[in-house]
């Protein structure tokens, strides 16, 4: 599916470009805060991890029929903005308050893998 290849493309470059950002121009603050830096390195972390499980949806949606492998695209998607999204604005704002968002992030993750396997195993 080309919508989910392009959407993999886009969050692949900003996971690069945030990663790189984290590493260079946010250094001397996570120095200072060290915790703040692992936040930020697990969101990179997780963010590009399912940039690639995005990718792979989308070969998978081009080999099996079901629905569920795009919605897990999706769901990975979802999962990116939520868990990553949220790490790295708590590490660059120190705000710990949208720690309650990640955890909804880490659950769009989990459906997401479900979804890819679930569709799978009732295409083949």
């Amino acid at each position: 599916m080309a919508a989910l290849t392009i959407l993999a493309a886009v969050f692949g470059f900003l996971g690069v470009a945030l990663g790189a950002f984290g590493a260079h121009a946010l250094s001397a603050r996570f120095r200072e805060q060290p915790n703040l830096g692992d936040s930020y390195r697990t969101g990179a972390q997780y963010h590009l991890l399912h940039t690639l499980a995005l990718l792979g949806t989308a070969w998978a949606s081009s080999q099996w029929s079901s629905g569920l492998i795009p919605a897990g695209g999706v769901l990975f998607a979802l999962g990116i903005v939520l868990f990553s999204g949220s790490l790295y604005v708590m590490a660059l704002t120190g705000n710990r308050k949208l720690g309650a968002i990640t955890p909804l992030g880490g659950l769009a993750f989990l459906a997401g893998w479900t979804c890819l396997a679930l569709g799978v195993l009732t295409s083949a």
